[in-house]
């Protein structure tokens, strides 16, 4: 199956060519382009502007809805430090911080207990952000509504190259690339979003995937 735009080979069924973004078939005069996983599985359709091209979202559009998740996150995160701290107890963090204090240990004696139980905490923490923040991005983007709570403030979907609605495992390979998005120096993996053609940020074309704007 080709593009019958650019002329490029397409997958079958697809609703959209993954070199140019134009509409693989012609619709009906009147109607806008429908992918057909819209139809067979309940997704909404790809989001398409006048000239039948895919209408991709802006850097600045993807940093606003960016800072709307990182909050809900925080608020989250949030939430399960006042949990633990109400399960474990505050005379567990007081006497935490008391042998953090103490004096050190004689020479030739083991590990202290404390240091050891406070860097465990830190690891722990840092797992259980990880953790939530992983589950709460890619079941959010696979799921029927294709985007976190921040893109869908700002009607954001995250789909594949074809415009389809992205699997939950492309939706995890998606927020892992993040970490190496986060490795260049000067944000400029977050920024290739601003100037890239399919206005990708770095991750989005490690995962092979696109961030579009309802219209």
């Amino acid at each position: 199956m080709f593009c019958s735009s650019c002329g490029a080979k397409t997958v079958e069924g697809a609703a959209f060519c993954g070199a140019c973004g134009r509409p693989v078939g012609t619709a009906a005069a009147g109607t806008s382009p429908v992918a057909p996983a819209a139809a067979s599985t309940g997704f909404p359709a790809a989001p398409v502007v006048a000239g039948g091209g895919v209408n991709y979202a802006g850097f600045w559009l993807r940093l606003v809805a960016h800072l709307i998740d990182g909050a809900v996150m925080m608020i989250a995160f949030i939430a399960v430090g006042g949990i633990t701290v109400a399960v474990v107890g505050v005379g567990f963090f007081r006497s935490l911080a008391a042998g953090i204090n103490a004096n050190p240990p004689a020479a030739g004696a083991p590990f202290p207990v404390f240091p050891a139980v406070l860097f465990g905490l830190i690891l722990l923490v840092m797992a259980v952000f990880i953790v939530l923040s992983w589950l709460y991005y890619a079941w959010m983007e696979s799921s029927a509504h294709q985007g976190t709570l921040g893109k869908m403030a700002l009607g954001l979907t995250v789909t594949d190259m074809q415009a389809r609605p992205v699997s939950f495992a492309r939706a995890s390979g998606r927020f892992f690339s993040k970490m190496i998005t986060g490795m260049i120096p000067l944000a400029i993996g977050y920024i290739m979003a601003g100037f890239t053609e399919k206005k990708q940020a770095l991750h989005d074309i490690i995962a092979g995937c696109l961030v579009l704007r309802k219209v």
